[in-house]
């Protein structure tokens, strides 16, 4: 099998393919899972400061060249009128059906140069354009770290830091040699590590001051040990977080990093997408997991007002994919993400249940049950599902459990809901194990759901409603 049509062709149908992938647990890689444990990183950047690397667990594309801005402007859905050198933007595409593909953080370094930064799907979406296009760009695409380099030396383009956290102004005024200028939230300015003169994203995984450093490889062990020095010099707590609690602080931030690509169904383009894409892409290679089980691959979709993306919309521009559906969603009933509080109680009894002897219920690891790249639990009010559970797990924080997703646009805040817990029948999936289903009791609460983070965010994607 040379394509993504092949493979889901030899599976019988996309959902299949996905739902028994082989590729089992979704790995962070290079970074360590711990560098002291999840629970004290986690507190850290509401207590003190962390520092985040991630500069191995996501795709980068460089678009450069005349047509850079028009491509890009065609390709995703944003508004680009404002978006000049001091700027980054939250840069989703959707499919000529309106559904969204994924997202990336892109920035613009050039009039005429992007960064793209984030998953494979929209990075593999935006080679494709190019490739089927007559667009004056260049493309360079340095995918994420191999997720089990078993040894092997692992290279990037570039070195990508966060630090954020109460204490984490103190720590750039000290790498910076003085004051650093106030950096409006999604704006990107200069700012010194040491010798070093690094482009500096305002930014915050959860609400606490925050900004993102990024610059060539090579200077990676440099910018690292000069922050981590800086604190020590000031007597700040800068804790190095690990992949285990890294990948929780969405949960309290309100976004939801992997929904499924909706590139599995459609004709003309989308027949084209599926032909190009490789056997082993990762919409090939991907899986679900949950106890939402469709024959209709499109069942798992979403479209940009369910994300919060609608206002990222520029209606303005003559032509973008997906435009003229997007034009028929926008008045629709579109669902509405929220946050699910699990209720505690509904938790400890499936833990309980790996005590005890028999088919437990299915596991929950701690801080998150990741094993599949996309998640798909049914949310249900009586016996009707008005719900999607998208991306779960545990805030040492707020002290409970908690996932993202979308219910019907009639579901209202503090309502209780049951979510079906474990998969209906057993797949393919390496990643799971023997076990059955229960309900877990959740309340609809708001997003973002950390207080800091719906305070201290500037409007955007996490507080803006459609």
């Amino acid at each position: 099998m040379t394509s993504l049509s092949a493979k889901i062709e030899s599976h019988g149908n996309a959902v299949d393919m996905l739902r028994n992938s082989q590729i089992g647990m979704y790995v962070y890689p290079v970074v360590a899972p711990e560098y002291t444990n999840w629970r004290n990183e986690q507190a850290a950047w509401r207590k003190s400061a962390v520092l985040f690397d991630q500069t191995h667990h996501m795709d980068e594309l460089i678009v450069e060249g005349p047509d850079a801005e028009a491509f890009l402007a065609y390709v995703g859905i944003n508004a680009f009128g404002n978006f000049n050198l001091k700027r980054a933007k939250h840069f989703v595409p959707v499919t000529p059906a309106g559904h969204v593909i994924g997202d990336m953080i892109i920035f613009r370094e050039r009039m005429d140069k992007f960064i793209l930064v984030g998953r494979a799907p929209t990075a593999n979406w935006v080679k494709f354009q190019a490739a089927i296009g007559t667009w004056k760009v260049r493309l360079f695409h340095d995918p994420r770290s191999n997720s089990r380099p078993d040894g092997e030396r692992v290279l990037r383009t570039h070195y990508r830091f966060q630090i954020q956290g109460p204490d984490a102004p103190a720590i750039f005024e000290k790498i910076n040699g003085g004051p650093v200028a106030d950096i409006p939230f999604f704006h990107v300015d200069w700012i010194n590590v040491g010798s070093k003169k690094v482009q500096a994203l305002r930014h915050g995984m959860a609400g606490a001051p925050g900004l993102e450093i990024w610059g060539p490889y090579d200077d990676k062990h440099y910018i690292q040990s000069t922050i981590q020095q800086a604190a020590r010099d000031i007597g700040v707590d800068l804790v190095q977080v690990g992949s285990r609690a890294y990948s929780t602080n969405t949960l309290e931030s309100g976004w939801i990093p992997s929904p499924l690509p909706g590139i599995y169904t459609g004709d003309g383009m989308m027949q084209e997408y599926r032909d190009w894409l490789g056997a082993d892409s990762y919409e090939a290679a991907g899986s679900i997991g949950g106890s939402f089980v469709s024959k209709e691959i499109s069942d798992y979709y979403v479209n940009p007002f369910e994300l919060g993306y609608g206002f990222y919309i520029g209606w303005k521009k003559e032509n973008f994919i997906g435009k003229d559906a997007l034009l028929k969603l926008k008045d629709a009933p579109n669902r509405q993400k929220v946050t699910f509080e699990w209720n505690r109680e509904d938790v400890l009894k499936v833990i309980a249940s790996g005590l005890e002897q028999g088919t437990p219920f299915k596991w929950i690891d701690f801080p998150q049950p990741n094993y599949a790249s996309s998640s798909a639990d049914m949310v249900m009010q009586g016996d009707k599902m008005v719900g999607m559970s998208m991306f779960n797990g545990y805030s040492y924080n707020e002290r409970c459990f908690l996932s993202l997703g979308v219910v019907a646009a009639d579901v209202k805040i503090g309502d209780v809901l049951t979510l079906k817990w474990g998969e209906p029948e057993p797949t393919g999936k390496t990643s799971t194990e023997p076990h059955q289903q229960t309900e877990i009791r959740v309340r609809v609460s708001a997003t973002p759901y950390a207080k800091d983070a719906r305070e201290n965010y500037a409007d955007s994607w996490r507080t803006k409603a459609d």
